[in-house]
């Protein structure tokens, strides 16, 4: 039993170490944006911190999407019995 709770801790001291490696270098986790004081300057001007890999939205297919989900036949719910 005591294997168990030091295997646990000595997991839980590598994922704290591993944390703390990841702040001091500065990473921003899985890939995400960076801030800097370009990035804020930019927030501040446009509203929003655009990423590398993001495509413009198809306003078109968003309203034909909202349109179908819409037009679906919703059952009313069913009354549980008391």
């Amino acid at each position: 039993m005591t294997l168990i709770w030091a295997l646990l801790a000595a997991l839980l001291g590598a994922a704290g170490v591993r944390h703390l490696a990841r702040l001091r270098s500065g990473r921003a986790p899985r890939g995400g944006p960076r801030v800097d004081d370009e990035a804020v300057r930019r927030i501040i001007e446009t509203g929003s911190l655009p990423r590398v890999d993001d495509e413009p939205l198809d306003m078109e297919e968003a309203a034909r999407a909202e349109e179908e989900f819409w037009d679906q036949h919703w059952d009313e719910p069913e009354e549980y019995q008391r």
